[in-house]
């Protein structure tokens, strides 16, 4: 008996250390300039790669990038600020501004939009606060997910918070600070809900925490070619469950693979329908809120200028589980369709991953993706998402913030209007799963 009940302590004892391991993080402060003020946290004068051992730096050979003034860094070129940091949720305060003016944009991760084109005049001070997850794939005792390789070579689960500066840059201090309790929106889906680590590639989850308020934080545990077999068989379930706390949001988005299984159970009354069910009520033993989001549409256009459906009976299985269920549903099926048939067929290409051969570094062939967004898209489709949420009068509204314009779905922005810079980082190989 004293056997089993040292075995229950040890695991209890592991858990206990495991979810606290954030709680116990240090405040990081870091001050730059040749003559940065010295009253707290650490002074960086000169560029400083990047490096485990050192715990912080500039990554990603981006170090050459940045020019060194009196009392801030500045940039014109893309540049990557990485620290060491255990897994948790995190509050990042940045100061921007210096002696000329600048435009900066702050993504985190993997491209997660938190600071779009802040402004300064020359000499003016901003500061800014935004708060970021920082994950890996571990978790409990002994498992871990089931990471795919691109995943592995991305900055999503790496243990370290990587923050890349855009525009005309102007930073005067970073501090990254531990939260210990915040409300957490998870997210599990395919390619079209995954943050992308690499351009042209993106998803409206990248830029959604932009329109939230800082009480709330967003886990993106979707990647691409998965179904919700797959979702939960690859332990990305286990481990949501593992960290939701009463509160909590699960997103659950899945159809575009799963519709192309094939055999007995297989389609969406089937196997799709029960694993609904049981993910919506493991979320709610847990205290959790789950909210259902129909797939995304495909882009694919009838000769008379409406869009062709390409879900099948997916999107109905997931309306009826909800309404059975009588969970919130997000119908992206059919904002989209009314998104997609606002732009029309030409136009609504500028949303989608649609470039001419030679637009990026050894794209010698044009890409011509249907499913899959560009920053603009995908931007586009997580207003549409906010929108939702509060014309439903969702929980969630509460957590929007205040200044996010109304969004009119039949009359979407152009693409001209998105000026966020494009992300350093390239990649041309079309993510799993249509």
């Amino acid at each position: 008996m004293k056997h089993f009940k040292s075995i229950f302590l040890f695991l209890c004892m592991t858990h206990f250390f495991c979810a606290n391991a954030q709680d116990n993080a240090a405040i990081k402060e870091f001050n730059f300039g040749r003559n940065a003020d010295k009253k707290s946290g650490t002074v960086i004068n000169k560029a400083i790669a990047y490096t485990k051992a050192i715990g912080y730096g500039f990554d990603l050979q981006s170090d050459k990038n940045v020019t060194f003034d009196e009392k801030s860094i500045s940039a014109k070129s893309p540049f990557y600020f990485s620290v060491n940091l255990p897994e948790g949720n995190y509050s990042v305060e940045v100061v921007f501004g210096g002696s000329n003016s600048g435009i900066t944009t702050v993504k985190a991760e993997s491209r997660r939009l938190m600071l779009r084109e802040i402004k300064t005049a020359a000499k003016e001070t901003k500061t800014v606060r935004f708060v970021v997850n920082v994950r890996t794939a571990k978790f409990d005792i002994n498992n871990t997910i089931t990471l795919k390789s691109a995943e592995i070579k991305g900055l999503n689960w790496d243990e370290k918070l990587t923050l890349e500066f855009l525009g005309t840059s102007i930073v005067q201090s970073i501090k990254v600070s531990p939260i210990s309790k915040i409300t957490t929106i998870y997210m599990a889906g395919d390619s079209t809900v995954m943050e992308h680590d690499l351009e042209p590639w993106a998803s409206w989850p990248q830029f959604f925490q932009n329109y939230l308020t800082t009480d709330v934080v967003i886990a993106n545990y979707a990647c691409s070619g998965l179904t919700l077999r797959s979702f939960e068989s690859g332990y990305r379930l286990e481990k949501i469950l593992y960290l939701m706390e009463p509160g909590d949001y699960l997103f659950i988005e899945f159809g575009h693979n799963d519709e192309k299984a094939t055999g007995d159970g297989k389609g969406a009354s089937g196997v799709y329908t029960a694993l609904l069910k049981d993910i919506i009520v493991k979320t709610l033993n847990k205290g959790g809120s789950p909210i259902l989001i129909t797939p995304i549409q495909r882009r694919y256009f009838n000769p008379n200028g409406t869009l062709k459906p390409t879900h099948g009976e997916f999107p109905d299985a997931m309306r009826k589980v909800a309404q059975e269920m009588q969970v919130p549903l997000i119908d992206a099926t059919k904002m989209t369709t009314s998104l997609y048939q606002s732009w029309g067929n030409q136009l609504s290409k500028k949303a989608f991953v649609h470039y001419s051969e030679n637009t990026f570094p050894g794209q010698i062939s044009a890409l011509a993706d249907n499913t899959h967004f560009n920053s603009f898209g995908a931007n586009e489709v997580a207003r549409c998402i906010v929108q939702n949420i509060k014309n439903a009068g969702l929980d969630l509204a509460k957590h929007i913030k205040p200044t996010v314009p109304h969004y009119i779905f039949k009359n979407p922005s152009k693409p001209s209007d998105w000026t966020v810079p494009m992300s350093a980082r390239i990649g041309i190989d079309k993510p799993d799963g249509e």
